[in-house]
């Protein structure tokens, strides 16, 4: 996948995340699908920090001067919510509430600083063939890192989704 459709796709991608943001009301930001899950506002919350931990992660996979050696690994049960994948403890969101501007302006803020990764690359195959550690799925190209973004986040608009429809 180039580069140009990976940068289409997040930006797409979170384009439908702040369309589902902004259709929401204050009280609808505290609704859960059950006791034991996120509110909504949380899952913000989680997409935000966890697009910081992956910003981290691409920039500490760019300082490797080695070609890697892992397989391409195939994202799409990101898709599934069928299939519960449990957070790490790092990428939990708090307790706390955070106001829709603050969510947009974070969100802006981690999108801002993963565009810069990108758009420096002077060879943008390096995305390819270097890898670097996920807490859950292991050892993952650069590449994957990045399309796991946009995934990650269809995966949790439809959680959205489904907690507004009460599903």
């Amino acid at each position: 996948m180039e580069l140009q459709e990976i940068h289409r796709n997040l930006k797409e991608t979170r384009e439908d995340l702040l369309k589902t943001l902004n259709g929401l009301s204050e009280e609808q930001l505290h609704k859960q699908k059950d006791s034991n899950s996120w509110t909504i506002n949380q899952i913000y919350q989680h997409l935000i920090k966890t697009e910081e931990l992956y910003v981290a992660a691409i920039k500490r996979g760019l300082k490797s001067n080695e070609d890697s050696v892992v397989g391409d690994k195939a994202l799409d049960f990101l898709l599934d919510r069928s299939k519960k994948i449990e957070a790490p403890e790092i990428a939990r969101p708090s307790s706390g509430f955070i106001d829709r501007q603050e969510i947009i302006e974070k969100l802006n803020h981690s999108r801002a600083k993963l565009n810069e990764i990108l758009n420096t690359l002077e060879d943008p195959t390096v995305l390819s063939r270097r890898h670097f550690v996920h807490p859950v799925f292991k050892e993952m190209l650069l590449m994957e890192w990045v399309k796991s973004i946009y995934l990650h986040e269809q995966r949790h608009i439809k959680q959205i989704i489904e907690i507004i429809d009460g599903k």
